[in-house]
């Protein structure tokens, strides 16, 4: 299973996702192969924001190497999923995507509360308290994945 996360800039939610997924799959057994990466190419080359490494840090995971890029076209046929941190970013994947593309697309918290599509709100413009909590969203929606993983529903 190839995964993709989604934000708008790839510093925030997006690695967070990404680095968040990779440990709960890690310490489950679970092998797939994840990346991220953001609708626009403003932080392309850049690491993840600092606050977004602290909070991760912070529960042992390190997303230091990560480096931002924007989505490309040859991502949708690509990764066998793509989770969007928002509607906003849900809607600019969509509008890359073809049929046959749209159907491997969803909001990344629609594993956790299936048919809510509740948005990961940015954190970027946020204080701490913003990246704790995209880091809880983003844990229950990883623990639910791997739930599916794990039971062949994905």
């Amino acid at each position: 299973m190839k995964i993709l996360f989604v934000c708008m800039g790839n510093i925030c939610r997006s690695p967070m996702a990404e680095g968040v997924v990779r440990e709960v799959f890690k310490k489950r057994g679970i092998e797939a192969e994840l990346d991220s990466a953001g609708t626009g190419a403003w932080h392309a080359g850049e690491p993840p924001d600092y606050r977004a490494q602290r909070e991760l840090k912070k529960h042992g995971i390190s997303i230091a190497d990560l480096r931002a890029r924007k989505i490309r076209y040859q991502d949708l046929n690509y990764y066998d999923k793509i989770y969007a941190m928002d509607a906003s970013n849900y809607s600019d994947i969509m509008m890359m995507a073809d049929k046959e593309q749209a159907g491997k697309i969803d909001m990344f918290m629609n594993i956790a509360e299936p048919g809510r599509n509740k948005s990961v709100p940015d954190p970027y413009y946020d204080d701490d308290k913003g990246f704790a909590t995209v880091y809880e969203m983003i844990k229950k929606s990883a623990e639910a994945l791997a739930d599916k993983m794990e039971n062949n529903k994905i």
